[in-house]
């Protein structure tokens, strides 16, 4: 399943760091942030419990860069 989600970021730099932090993450299978949208695109793993792997990605996010949001 793949869903997207607004996002806050301030730079692509930091847009960046934030895809990488969303793909490291269990029961991810892809992501993709956009600057320019300010969007996060989330492909999940079979099975995976979208909720719980959000707030994961989130928290992971916010641990790269503090300043962003990931809007669920």
């Amino acid at each position: 399943m793949k869903k997207s989600y607004k996002i806050d970021v301030d730079c692509a730099n930091c847009a960046d760091k934030m895809e990488q932090a969303a793909k490291a993450t269990d029961g991810v299978k892809d992501a993709t942030v956009s600057f320019m949208t300010l969007k996060m695109k989330v492909e999940f793993e079979e099975g995976a419990d979208e909720k719980t792997v959000m707030e994961a990605v989130r928290a992971n996010c916010k641990k790269v860069e503090d300043d962003c949001e990931v809007f669920l």
